[in-house]
């Protein structure tokens, strides 16, 4: 196996490549040497990637496996807004004092055309999220089954392209992260004509929250998954009357084995990375949208000057 390199920044610890593999050969020369040059230098390694590439990451690092942190990555990301959170953040957090490497591969074919925006606003997110921290985040891309927008996507998200033929770094040429972010930031679909607004406001709150959880229960949800749907629209809602002017509107359909619940208010979310921060400890309040990222399968966001609509998917029958 052929050892990437990693090139060693002039002024930003943080380092952040793509790496373009065709094939299980490529796949584990461009990530075993990477795990294994962390190991040898005793830093903390973790890999986040989908359950087929665990398995073979696990055999192609034999007894050196024992020594890193797995975590299948069609799970925990799932939905794409937990993995800053809930995998990155959380372990580079559990080493503040040391350089970390991570692998984190949140897209795979597979991945429906409805997440994908929300999976390259995470990989352009992950500059903003970690600049000036000391770890180092491979993101591996299925170059051979991907299609070409993903890969022209990842030169836009990832300061460094590394080939998994060759394990050659090269600065990307077109690197643009925050174009990346207001591109994706793209107007809904329109829902379904079924799905009657339900106007709020802070009288309306239990009306709605009531509203939304009966609607979803006769769409097939149940158990704790509707106790999820509760506690997002819950949130959601009263964002909207904190934050969004006052009042809002609730909207919930059934679309491709999911229940979509839409809210709307005159509010702008102007931080890109809310809902995508760990809580710290002595924090009070702001972790309305932290908890509607890690209850729901997948959240979708839009924010203009006419204001915010936020939509969530949660899974039916899992």
């Amino acid at each position: 196996m052929t050892a990437p390199r990693t090139p060693e920044p002039a002024t930003e610890p943080f380092v952040h490549p793509a790496l373009f593999y065709r094939g299980e050969e490529e796949y584990l020369d461009g990530t075993v040497p990477f795990i294994r040059e962390g190991l040898k230098a005793g830093l903390p390694v973790a890999v986040a990637v989908p359950g087929r590439q665990l398995a073979l990451l696990r055999e192609g690092l034999d007894g050196d496996a024992a020594s890193v942190y797995f975590v299948d990555m069609t799970e925990a990301g799932r939905n794409p807004g937990r993995i800053i959170p809930r995998v990155l953040r959380a372990f580079a957090d559990a080493h503040p004092r040391t350089h970390v490497r991570i692998i984190g591969e949140p897209i795979w074919p597979g991945r429906s055309s409805v997440e994908y925006p929300a999976c390259v606003q995470h990989e352009a997110l992950i500059n903003l999220a970690f600049q000036g921290r000391d770890v180092t985040i491979l993101c591996p891309y299925d170059a051979e089954h991907l299609d070409e927008k993903v890969l022209t996507d990842a030169y836009a998200t990832h300061p460094v392209i590394v080939s998994g033929g060759s394990g050659t770094w090269r600065p990307s040429p077109s690197y643009a992260p925050g174009e990346v972010i207001a591109h994706y930031n793209r107007p809904f679909p329109a829902a379904p004509a079924s799905a009657e607004p339900q106007l709020f406001g802070v009288d309306e709150l239990p009306a709605v929250r009531h509203h939304a959880v009966a609607r979803a229960a006769r769409l097939g949800l149940s158990g704790v998954r509707l106790d999820d749907l509760a506690l997002a629209v819950a949130e959601l809602t009263t964002n909207s009357v904190v934050h969004g002017g006052g009042s809002g509107s609730l909207r919930i359909w059934a679309e491709d084995g999911q229940v979509v619940c839409e809210v709307r208010d005159r509010g702008r979310l102007t931080d890109p990375l809310a809902g995508r921060r760990p809580a710290a400890r002595d924090q009070r309040g702001g972790r309305g949208l932290l908890l509607v990222h890690t209850v729901t399968d997948l959240v979708r966001t839009h924010t203009g000057s006419d204001g915010t609509a936020v939509r969530v998917h949660l899974r039916i029958g899992r």
